[in-house]
């Protein structure tokens, strides 16, 4: 690596995402997805968990390769079908109580070519095979850290015009570190003051409680219905044991879930969507009585057809977030062709699932409760990014007066 003080940087990012990010306590198992491009940063995090008291770390190896390999050739009858010894894992994760690190650097377009209603089957089918982990997941039972790390396939797609591979892949790591604070004297701080100021912002949208939210920007007039006793979040969460953690490194947003049953209008996307292994873009959704009615992408439209007519529940929405234009991420100019970087220069939607956190005691609610107070149940949860500088959102009050919240992409409340 010709980035400087690359090593030392790649031991201070192990170190916050581990304490952190999972916030690793003595006796606690770690669950480490990561790809196997990543060995050097998987090592540090192994090294750092047992460090901190980890009781033991599996870590769960992915391969874009291997993957699309897979999807390519695999008989249809094991596409479609979770193997007993991956649900038999879950179960163990699960009893144990895991804190789950997924660190992403997979190319976004691994998987372009492969025959849609392969990964469509695929996707159904883990889906319903891991609802109990994606259930556990969204109300916080137990702490969760999605993070990235520079691949070299991602990064020649983000930084394409770099002389080399190798400057492709240090370009990257830099903006990883850049977002997730790794460059700063003090990092654990300097995370702690970023989630103070977005946890203002949640307390106030808690504190007023609106009864909607009306989006309006260049190919979008949505309004979205929000449930009684909402909760919005933002960087903090904590788990069922009483436990902080930071399930998004990097975060700049603040999040609630819509009452899926209130939804009115249409929503142009304003970034790519990476979703299973296809870059999917210029996606146009309509929504009438809280459902989908129409969906088209201009790139990526099978895929994006698949996911929403395919899948429990995927006609519904489960997470409204709110991202400044002026944020980080954004000002870049950067696009990452990654959710978990894309999101958070965007305000954006999820298609599917809502997490329980999202409404007053929702992690204790049975999944039928939570569909009761409005919150959407799906075997899916995707991100997809509508937000830019002409973006204006109103919250709107019980009695229908209305508050500016955004004005051309940025705070106003």
């Amino acid at each position: 690596m010709v980035l400087p003080h690359f090593k030392e940087n790649l031991e201070k990012y192990a170190k916050l995402l581990v304490a952190n990010g999972i916030n690793v306590q003595p006796g606690h198992t770690v669950a480490l997805s990561i790809d196997v491009e990543q060995a050097e940063l998987a090592h540090l995090l192994v090294k750092e968990a047992y460090a901190l008291g980890a009781a033991e770390v599996i870590v769960q190896w992915s391969d874009d390769i291997i993957n699309r390999e897979r999807f390519l050739h695999a008989g249809m009858d094991r596409i479609e079908e979770v193997p007993a010894y991956k649900k038999a894992e879950m179960e163990y994760l699960l009893d144990k109580k895991a804190s789950r690190l997924g660190v992403r650097s997979s190319d976004p377009g691994a998987l372009n070519g492969v025959a849609p209603e392969r990964l469509s089957a695929h996707a159904k089918a883990t889906g319903v095979a891991f609802k109990p982990m994606q259930v556990a997941t969204q109300s916080n039972k137990v702490s969760w850290t999605v993070a990235a790390a520079a691949g070299k396939e991602w990064a020649k797609k983000v930084f394409p015009d770099a002389s080399s591979d190798e400057e492709a892949v240090d370009l990257l790591w830099d903006q990883i570190f850049k977002t997730c604070r790794v460059y700063e004297e003090a990092p654990v701080r300097a995370w702690k003051e970023h989630a103070d100021r977005l946890d203002a912002k949640a307390r106030l949208l808690n504190e007023v409680q609106f009864s909607a939210l009306h989006y309006q920007a260049p190919g979008t007039d949505l309004t979205l219905g929000l449930p009684k006793n909402h909760v919005w979040e933002s960087a903090r969460a904590i788990n069922a044991q009483g436990e902080g953690f930071l399930p998004n490194m990097p975060t700049e947003e603040v999040f609630t879930a819509p009452d899926f049953r209130r939804a009115d209008g249409y929503v142009s996307s304003t970034k790519p969507l990476s979703y299973n292994g296809n870059i999917i873009e210029g996606i146009k959704v309509t929504f009438k009585g809280g459902e989908i009615v129409d969906v088209t992408a201009d790139q990526g439209d099978e895929v994006m057809k698949n996911l929403v007519f395919n899948n429990n529940g995927a006609r519904a929405l489960g997470e409204c977030a709110l991202v400044p234009d002026p944020s980080p991420i954004s000002q870049s100019g950067i696009t990452f062709f990654n959710t978990l970087f894309d999101e958070n220069a965007s305000n954006h939607l999820a298609i599917g699932a809502a997490y329980a956190t999202s409404v007053e005691g929702g992690a204790d609610m049975t999944e039928e409760e939570l569909k009761e107070a409005g919150l959407n149940r799906s075997d899916v949860h995707v991100d997809f990014m509508i937000g830019s500088n002409q973006m204006d959102i109103d919250g709107i009050r019980q009695d229908g007066s209305r508050v500016p919240i955004f004005r051309n992409g940025d705070w106003v409340i």
